[in-house]
Parts: C-alpha cells; structure tokens; sequence
C-alpha cells in the first residue's frame, strides 16, 4: 500500500521556491502588460507548457489514452483553469499584482466547501469554517475598507481588478473538486496537467484574438517573462507540486500555501513600487490566517489536542 511521507527539510525547502515562483508569476505577468497582453502571455505560455507534458509524456512512454474515461472531466477541467486564468489576466489589467496573489489564493476556501458538499471524508470542522469565515472577513477588510474608493491613474478601477481575482479563486477552487471526484483523482499528473493548459491555450488564445488583445512587442522583459512562465511555471513548478502531492501529506503541503499571498505583497511592492493601503494588509493578514486554519486543519490538531480525548474512551 502507497504510503505519503510527513513535511520533511526537502519538502518545506521546494514549497518554499514554490511559493516564490507562483508569487512571481503574477509580478512577471503585469511588468510585462504593455509589451505582451496578459490573456496572449498565459495563452501562449499555457501552449508551450503543454508541449513539453507532451513530449515529457511521450519520452516515459505514457500513452495518453482517452479510452479511460478520463476526457470528460479532462475537458472541464481544460475550462475551468482557462477561466481561472482569464479572470487572472483581465484582473492583473486592473489590480496590483500584490492583490491578485492575496484573492487568488482565496481558492483553497472554495475548494473545501466544494468538497464537504461532495464527499464525506471532506466534511469541514469547526475550526476550517471559522477560518473560512475570518477569510471572509479579510476580503471584505480588503474590499471596502478604504475611506476613499482606491482607484488611481496607476490602477483605475482596481475593485474590479479584485473582483476579477476573487473569481479567478473561485475557478481553481472548483478545478481542485473536480480532479478529486472524477477519475482524474486516479490518472497520472502529467496528463491531469496536460488537459489544463491544452483547455488554456486554446480558450486564452481565442480569447485575445477576439478581444484584440494581441499586441506582442518582442522586447527582453516580454520574451522573458514568457520564458520564466513557460518553462519554470507551466512545466516545472506544476510538476513539482504534483510530485510533492503523490509523495507528502497533502493535508500537510496544503498548510504552506499561505506563503504565496505574502511573497506576493512582497514582490509587488519591491518590484513594482506598488502602494500598500493599512486595511488591504490587514485583510491580507485575516486571509492568511484563513488559509492556515483550513488548509491545516490537521496539522494544527496534532500540535494542539490533548491527551484527554483517549482517556475519556479508556475512561468509557
């Protein structure tokens, strides 16, 4: 029987570049806006990572068999991402690339309340809805606690650009409960993956094309930005996280994610000069705190329960 190891020096030390990289990834996304649209950056990055799960696929000799029941919600799945990922690029035309990782990272409440409606073994307990609930209170901080609304010339109508990131969250969220109910939760991970960014570049791409979102000055900033998400995002940090997943606790992987959002406030204001308004911090903190509480629901009842629940029963 496969048996998952606990966070060891190896697996703390890779979530951490991670969480650097998926935080990166929106701040390469927006410095690189006036030279690539961010719809044609994911699109394009989505089709060249696909290429290489492909021939990833094809050089360990997977066959990529759509005779196993898996295409159905392959392709939901394709959907769902591309629409994440949609909501990530017309966001980041918005919203401060700091913003984008705090909401996006809203998904893991949206995935635990999709999975405690779907599957027993996911029930939520007290503490994960309180955390989901000090999670929301820290979006609505975040939202709406400014005096004055925060569009500036810099960032004009950013509560849409939020909004579009809120939705992005929602989206990954229900791609997470998806490849958990279906038979992808059984398939491989580089053909799970390879529905996902094959659906996103064929979306994202008509996406941009339609709404004239094609502009591509091939300056150092734009091929690189698309290089770093290619190569490092699309490929090798999604394979990564799918191998930490089939190696370690899942439950235990989940509880760092709360790094992302805070790399990214980081990042964003070294980076990108971008300003930091008191409630935003402070509803970034409140979902932090969320995404501990649900997230590592079990992590934290290791350290924090007593002894006293195995006396009651030797008791009774």
């Amino acid at each position: 029987m496969e048996t998952r190891k606990t966070i060891d020096t190896r697996a703390f030390g890779l979530m951490v570049i991670l969480c650097m990289i998926w935080a990166i990834q929106q701040i390469a996304i927006k410095a690189a806006a006036a030279d690539i649209a961010p719809i044609m950056q994911i699109g394009l990055r989505s089709g060249i990572g696909a290429l290489l799960v492909w021939a990833l696929m094809r050089w360990r000799s997977e066959p990529l068999n759509l005779q196993d029941g898996t295409w159905r919600p392959g392709l939901l799945v394709g959907v769902l991402f591309a629409l994440e990922f949609l909501f990530v690029g017309e966001g980041l035309r918005y919203t401060n690339a700091s913003h984008m990782a705090v909401f996006l990272y809203t998904a893991p409440f949206f995935a635990a309340i999709g999975l405690h409606l779907k599957l027993p073994e996911e029930r939520l307990r007290i503490a994960q809805w309180l955390g989901i609930a000090v999670a929301f209170s820290g979006i609505v901080i975040a939202f709406f606690g400014p005096a004055e609304p925060p569009n500036t010339t810099e960032s004009p109508n950013i509560l849409l650009g939020d909004f579009f990131a809120l939705l992005a969250g929602a989206f990954w969220g229900a791609t997470t409960v998806v490849i958990r109910c279906s038979s992808l939760s059984s398939t491989s991970p580089t053909k799970t993956l390879l529905y996902q960014l094959l659906g996103a570049f064929v979306i994202l791409v008509a996406v941009a094309l339609i709404s004239g979102q094609t502009q591509f000055r091939p300056t150092t900033l734009a091929i690189g930005s698309l290089a770093f998400q290619a190569l490092i995002v699309a490929f090798a940090s999604f394979l990564a996280w799918f191998w930490l997943l089939r190696t370690y606790l899942a439950s235990r992987l989940g509880v760092f994610s709360f790094m992302t959002p805070m790399f990214g406030i980081v990042f964003g204001v070294w980076l990108l000069n971008e300003p930091l308004d008191p409630s935003f911090v402070i509803g970034a903190v409140l979902v932090v705190a969320g995404i501990v509480l649900v997230s590592g629901d079990a992590w934290l009842r290791q350290w924090f329960d007593t002894p006293g629940r195995g006396k009651t029963r030797q008791d009774s």
